[in-house]
């Protein structure tokens, strides 16, 4: 059958969004080299402020220097805003200004901006688009609100920027912090292990981020409704598992480890477990010394790491959804059935196809970053150089010291790989496809047999 082409030169949605990011990047790369954006006052190496950017606009955390004491408050405030529209997505920022001043969006726009809020329907973008600014700078401020009472007795005045800072990077799941410029370089939040409200506020910042503004609209409009949509119920099924389950795993593997929570209380050694396994959802804040974990923590770590939070949401990973779909597929195929069923609904052939070549594609792509900074970084380990890749592809930001000590090519591994981790592999190869989705082909193909396991 012969093929039609359109003379639409019109980038695909997936492309569209692929080249916000890389824009935002490239902007938030100039201005970090600038001497304005350091503490110094002088210019900044080409490769960190890459890097550097590339990690807040993936809000993933993974940082070569840092956040509080290398760059000066202009660079930090240049990293948040990268923060949070990588968080929210440039797309979606810019469609709703547009609904804001009511300029009309024509159908390709409105598409670009389904695909940027993970929603299939035209008709409730400019709701959906709308619910999640409100709900992002709703958290994001009452977040901060909560870490003042923290922050402010111990640090004055600049409490209250250290508490947007970490409220913002808490709820996008980025990780970043800028507790390097009042306590040790590095530290992350290891000196509040112990303070409750911060070890409340942002795990709860963290998971209200990554359960996806999809779910956060069906729980808002429950009321009215009476149901929550299949999406919903899986994603808060599987958080709720994933984090008892982590919380669990962390506290039998590093009981004893007198390097991470052995020499704590048992409600501290509780509390520093959940928050590991709520970080472990993207976010990329820790409490303990994850260079001291154990193996076996840091492997269970990049299993969780690499699953992820909910489609639609500011974190990162294959997404739930995803790893929910191969599991019923698993299932469906052990109970001899020819469809992949989850709660009585049967989900589509090209959903479970997807999610198959989301996750080869990610493990593809992890195990060659891996493989890279393993033999490219001397002393580092197999499973230290795995962790440090599936913190990038899922855009995690979780480190166990390989980043710091990287050299020039792992960087730029590592930069590639949280890019590629943030836009979805599967995005970003139609990206670079020259088969646009606009080409029409009625192809027959015979049917062909193989025989599998």
């Amino acid at each position: 059958m012969p093929v039609v082409k359109s003379k639409n030169k019109a980038l695909k949605p997936a492309a569209t969004i692929v080249l916000s990011f890389a824009i935002v990047i490239a902007i938030g790369s100039f201005l970090l080299m600038l001497p304005i954006s350091s503490s110094t006052g002088s210019f900044t190496n080409p490769l960190t402020a890459i890097f550097t950017a590339t990690s807040a606009t993936c809000v993933t955390g993974l940082v070569v220097v840092d956040t509080g004491t290398f760059w000066s408050e202009f660079g930090q405030i240049i990293i948040l805003l990268m923060i949070q529209i990588g968080g929210l997505g440039f797309v979606t920022l810019v469609s709703f200004f547009n609904f804001l001043i009511r300029k009309k969006m024509e159908l390709r726009s409105i598409q670009v901006a389904s695909e940027s809020v993970n929603t299939s329907g035209f008709y409730d973008v400019k709701t959906l688009v709308r619910y999640v600014i409100s709900i992002s700078f709703i958290c994001e401020f009452a977040g901060a609100l909560l870490l003042m009472t923290t922050f402010v007795p111990r640090y004055g005045i600049y409490g209250i920027y250290i508490s947007f800072f970490i409220a913002i990077s808490a709820f996008c799941n980025a990780g970043f912090d800028i507790m390097g410029a009042v306590e040790t370089p590095y530290c992350s939040l290891t000196t509040l292990s112990s303070d409750p409200v911060v070890m409340t506020v942002v795990p709860l910042l963290i998971i209200a981020g990554g359960l996806g503004f999809l779910v956060w609209m069906d729980i808002i409009t429950y009321r009215r409704r009476k149901r929550l949509s299949l999406q919903s119920k899986i994603v808060l099924l599987f958080t709720l598992i994933l984090i008892v389950t982590g919380t669990i795993l962390t506290l039998i593997t590093e009981w004893s480890n007198p390097l991470t929570i052995g020499n704590m209380s048992v409600g501290n050694k509780i509390v520093n477990s959940l928050f590991h396994s709520v970080s472990l959802r993207t976010a990329g804040f820790n409490t303990v010394d994850l260079a001291s974990m154990h193996s076996i923590t840091k492997l269970i770590s990049l299993f969780f790491m690499f699953i992820g939070v909910a489609p639609g949401s500011t974190g990162g990973g294959i997404k739930i959804t995803t790893f929910s779909i191969i599991i019923m597929t698993v299932v469906s195929v052990i109970k001899n059935k020819n469809d992949t069923i989850i709660m009585g609904r049967k989900i589509d052939k090209e959903s479970v196809y997807k999610a198959l070549s989301i996750i080869i594609l990610a493990a593809l792509i992890t195990s060659t970053t891996a493989v890279i900074l393993f033999y490219n970084n001397t002393g580092v380990t197999g499973i230290d150089a795995a962790f440090e890749a599936v913190s990038a592809i899922a855009t995690t930001g979780l480190s166990v010291g390989v980043s710091g000590i990287s050299g020039i090519i792992s960087r730029i591994i590592l930069s590639i790989t949280m890019f590629i981790g943030r836009v979805g592999p599967v995005s970003f190869a139609i990206s670079l496809s020259t088969n646009r989705d606009n080409i029409i082909k009625n192809e027959v193909y015979p049917e062909g047999k193989m025989m599998v396991g």
